[in-house]
């Protein structure tokens, strides 16, 4: 009999699972062997950004289509489609209400962070806005919220288990770290050299095992994280370009600094630690092995159960 091992898909809407699982075996079936693997990798990734993909394709088409002397500000606009994309997300169950309250806290804490960051001059949003409340307007919140609605919805999209995870304690005082080095830096030493590197012995056997197609794949976490935030980072370089915010010094057509590359790498332990919150039975204190399962119709290789998580 296979043996089976908790993980946060159980908590997707039953409909759903079936549809995801459908367009895999469709893809599957007419795709099959590395490019498959590549398209079914593209296609999970795809859907599991979906709010920030969603926000991003807005912000674009907004840029150019938007009418300045229309009543309604542009930043308004944004702001009601983020919360009517967040009231679908949950109609639909693309979201649990569990999660939805911490990707909440992770929303709040981004929005302080902008609320500094952007007095501090750091960077600005040019735009007009009734939803502007100290210069920030409130759909940036969403931003934040994007990245917490992806980790909720990658970990369960491609089944995925972290182990050997360290103690639980330990990756929230480092997350807590980085997010008081966001405010600190401006007026004490930098310790970012020093967080990059914690990062690494803390999570340096950590691995993100994660199930593609039928079998079982593992990356390390911090190449996990620096291929996200690479991600962040053009995404970013999108919101700049569209004039949706600017940064300080920044240069009409110019790129965003490499050194927020490693901002959102940072931040995205931030977003991870907050989302583990309700995803602890993701988290292993053991390494996992592969182990043969034998199912209908497949033979598939996945990470054996470890005697205790945490």
């Amino acid at each position: 009999m296979a043996h089976q091992y908790p993980h946060p898909m159980r908590h997707l809407h039953e409909h759903n699972l079936t549809i995801e699982r459908r367009l895999g075996d469709a893809v599957r079936a007419r795709l099959p062997g590395v490019f498959g693997e590549f398209v079914m990798f593209v296609f999970k990734q795809a859907w599991a950004c979906l709010f920030g993909g969603l926000l991003l394709v807005m912000i674009v088409a907004t840029k150019y289509l938007w009418n300045p002397e229309w009543a309604l500000q542009r930043y308004d606009f944004l702001f009601l489609f983020a919360i009517a994309t967040q009231a679908l997300f949950l109609r639909f169950k693309l979201e649990t209400w569990e999660e939805a309250r911490v990707i909440l806290l992770f929303h709040l804490t981004g929005t302080a962070m902008e609320w500094f960051k952007v007095h501090a001059g750091s960077w600005a949003y040019p735009e007009p806005g009734f939803f502007k409340l100290l210069g920030v307007p409130l759909f940036s919140g969403f931003m934040y919220a994007s990245v917490g609605s992806y980790m909720a919805r990658v970990i369960r999209i491609f089944s995925m288990q972290f182990a050997p995870y360290p103690p639980f304690w330990t990756t929230v005082m480092l997350a807590v770290a980085i997010y008081v080095n966001f405010f600190a830096h401006h007026f004490l030493p930098d310790i970012r050299l020093v967080l990059f590197a914690a990062t690494l012995i803390l999570y340096a056997r950590t691995r993100v095992w994660f199930v593609n197609t039928e079998r079982s794949r593992w990356m390390p976490l911090p190449l996990a994280a620096f291929l996200s935030s690479l991600a962040l980072w053009v995404a970013e370089n999108v919101g700049t370009a569209t004039g949706t915010w600017l940064y300080s010094g920044q240069l009409q057509g110019q790129t965003v600094s490499f050194a927020k590359l490693g901002s959102w790498y940072l931040l995205l332990y931030v977003a991870f630690v907050t989302v583990t919150l309700v995803s602890r039975s993701a988290l292993s204190r053991a390494p996992l092995q592969m182990v043969k399962e034998t199912r209908a119709r497949s033979t598939r290789t996945e990470p054996a159960p470890p005697p205790q998580r945490g």
